[in-house]
């Protein structure tokens, strides 16, 4: 284990939890790294690794905020010359330590509002008047005429996948709940879709009705095949 290993560690899970420093158990719950890997050889006290991040103990982190994860996410337009897709978030996120999780981006609600947001400081900011034309140029851009008669969303029903089997549930913030599901499975679980609904209880039951006979025993676990996840991942609003 080295240092460089761990401040990655540090800020890949303060950006994930937006913008807050985890403390030392927390730290070792979310990155598998004990404190015996870390104490006493590279730091004596939480707090100095903390430091060593760029983060202050036990306060919010102000590198964190949403202006810098605004900023980070315009580096990654400004590098790819459009709106970037979801896996090449995914992908600058791995290969670059000080980019945001993914799941950071969740805290906006949605694409179309992270688009709003861009283009809001883009206009408090002159200086980025090339990433506010890519914005006002995007499909995100604006508000579709059939969401003008929607209903409020309420939350969201998600599927995850861990090992073989998928996991449905509903949540009001799929980043979150895709932590919490991660830290009691002993598989990796990836996010694979989440659908806005007014009513994420009764499309949640939707669903597992529809894949009723797939169902693992009482759980809210399935045996999907690639056509089950390609037809949940075809619902953007339900």
């Amino acid at each position: 284990m080295d240092k460089p290993h761990v401040v990655a560690e540090i800020k890949r899970i303060t950006l994930a939890n937006d913008g807050k420093a985890p403390g030392r158990e927390k730290f070792e719950r979310e990155s598998g790294i004990k404190m015996s890997e870390w104490y006493p050889h590279l730091w004596l006290r939480w707090g100095d690794a903390l430091q060593e991040a760029g983060f202050a103990p036990n306060k919010l982190a102000t590198a964190l905020s949403t202006d810098i994860i605004v900023e980070k996410y315009i580096e990654l337009i400004r590098e790819l010359g459009r709106l970037p897709l979801e896996g090449e978030v995914r992908r600058k996120e791995k290969q670059d330590s000080s980019f945001p999780s993914h799941g950071v981006f969740n805290r906006f609600g949605g694409k179309r509002n992270l688009v709003a947001k861009i283009l809001e400081y883009c206009k408090a900011h002159p200086a980025f008047d090339d990433v506010s034309a890519i914005c006002e140029a995007s499909p995100q851009h604006g508000k579709k005429k059939e969401e003008s008669s929607r209903a409020p969303i309420q939350g969201y029903v998600y599927m995850m996948r861990s090992g073989r089997r998928y996991k449905i549930g509903h949540t009001s913030s799929p980043a979150r709940r895709h932590r919490e599901v991660r830290l009691d499975l002993p598989e990796p679980t990836d996010l694979v879709h989440s659908i806005e609904t007014d009513d994420p209880s009764g499309i949640e039951k939707y669903w597992h009705h529809r894949f009723e006979a797939k169902r693992v025993r009482d759980t809210e676990f399935f045996t999907l095949d690639a056509s089950d996840v390609a037809a949940f991942k075809r619902r953007k609003y339900q």
